[in-house]
């Protein structure tokens, strides 16, 4: 009786190690990787099914075991990525975690609608003209901004977490939501669309915070005067819109009748150049009390400018600009030849 009772143990004990060996051992019978979409309302008999069709786990009972003994757990719906092998172990739990599969689309402060088109390209999402299409078409954001000739300046910059299924349409909605969450939390009166197509100047003008406040002020004076604003950021804007910015600004550029160029037209652009961040909006909200009507950056490196009132004072800064950019260039030849 006793021989028979240690041999069932045995038994048990032997088919105890194997199923852990099974539950634990890492597996992979697929090549490349494999996507699997588990739709809402997906069973589990099912979800075991897709896995081992896959080949993702070597078998469907694998899986049902371990929801058996995690009954406590709820498995979540949504797109997985499977591409190293793994253990039916380590599979429930990430279903379990929900630890489905998305791209980060990182869209920085300053940013327009064709460097975002470009970025949603470069992951795979879809193809830049399709954002573009989305873009241009500002119906979702005219209760905002009724004046809004596209969704330039409304598709706020953050990091989103997208799913490779993801439609530029519903990019977009993502982003201006974003902006919407934003701009309620200013408590701002006035024009949106003022602000927002101020607020994308100085932030591609901005090289560091400390200078958006300043740079805004220098806007307001001169929209106050009837100044031009002689932008550069939106004569380059200009330049996209009509498909032939190659990198730098040409003469026929500043001397173009786009209206997006200041240079030759008086008053902000006809809407945003870009997509500005919330210290860009606040700045345009409240610009910094000064006399400045210009500025020019500085030959530092620093990203920060000399801001002036008179004309005379700003010839001076741009000399300063010009002698020290000369200098920090004969200084970086120097140091290239040196190194040969």
């Amino acid at each position: 009786m006793g021989r028979r009772v240690a041999l069932v143990l045995l038994v048990l004990l032997a088919g105890a190690g194997w199923l852990a060996y099974e539950l634990f051992q890492p597996y992979r019978g697929f090549e490349s990787a494999v996507f699997i979409d588990f739709q809402r309302g997906t069973g589990t008999r099912k979800m075991a099914a897709q896995l081992a069709e896959a080949g993702v786990i070597a078998h469907a009972w694998e899986f049902l075991l371990l929801r058996g003994i995690e009954r406590g757990r709820t498995l979540q719906a949504g797109e997985y990525r499977f591409e190293k092998p793994a253990s039916p172990i380590e599979i429930f739990d990430r279903i379990a975690r929900g630890d489905i599969f998305y791209y980060e689309l990182l869209v920085p402060e300053g940013k327009n609608i064709f460097d975002i088109a470009a970025a949603a390209s470069d992951l795979g999402l879809f193809p830049a003209a399709k954002f573009l299409i989305a873009a241009r078409d500002p119906a979702s954001i005219k209760d905002l901004d009724p004046d809004a000739p596209s969704l330039e300046g409304y598709l706020f910059p953050s990091t989103y977490r997208v799913t490779r299924h993801i439609t530029p349409e519903a990019l977009c909605r993502m982003m201006t939501s974003r902006f919407r969450e934003v701009w309620r939390s200013l408590n701002a009166a006035g024009s949106v669309h003022d602000t927002v197509t101020l607020a994308s100047l100085i932030e591609k003008e901005a090289g560091i915070a400390a200078d958006r406040p300043r740079i805004a002020s220098v806007f307001a004076n001169r929209l106050r005067i009837g100044m031009k604003l002689d932008c550069d950021p939106t004569t380059i804007y200009a330049a996209l819109l009509d498909s032939r910015y190659r990198g730098v600004i040409h003469q026929s550029d500043l001397a173009s009748e786009n209206p997006y160029n200041t240079y030759r037209h008086a008053g902000l652009p006809p809407g945003p150049i870009a997509n500005p961040g919330r210290d860009a909006l606040e700045a345009a909200l409240h610009p910094a009390q000064t006399e400045s009507l210009y500025f020019v950056l500085r030959a530092d490196g620093s990203g920060a400018h000399t801001f002036s009132s008179t004309m005379a004072a700003h010839q001076t800064a741009i000399e300063q600009y010009r002698r020290g950019n000369h200098a920090k260039n004969l200084k970086e030849a120097q140091a290239r030849r040196t190194a040969h």
